[in-house]
């Protein structure tokens, strides 16, 4: 099992939990990788204690030597700018 984190601030559209439906602001993304490449995803404000589940279920990563790609992948796609 691997476990990835990154902070970083998300667009105006947020993103959906399963607990408490959107969040916005300065986020933190935890990636958690089973040995099997199944792969949970959670979300929280930057420095809170609560964690709660990013919607959708069922995540699996063919390779679990992936992870780290998919991880900084969804990282950029949650931070991705806001076009003008």
């Amino acid at each position: 099992m691997t476990e990835l984190t990154s902070i970083f601030t998300a667009t105006p559209d947020g993103v959906l939990t399963n607990e408490v439906g959107v969040i916005t602001g300065e986020l933190e993304l935890r990636t958690t990788c089973m040995d099997d490449g199944a792969l949970r995803l959670a979300i929280r404000y930057a420095g809170a204690a609560e964690w709660y589940t990013v919607r959708g279920e069922n995540y699996r990563l063919h390779d679990p030597r992936d992870h780290e790609v998919v991880h900084r992948l969804l990282v950029n796609v949650l931070h991705r700018p806001v076009a003008s």
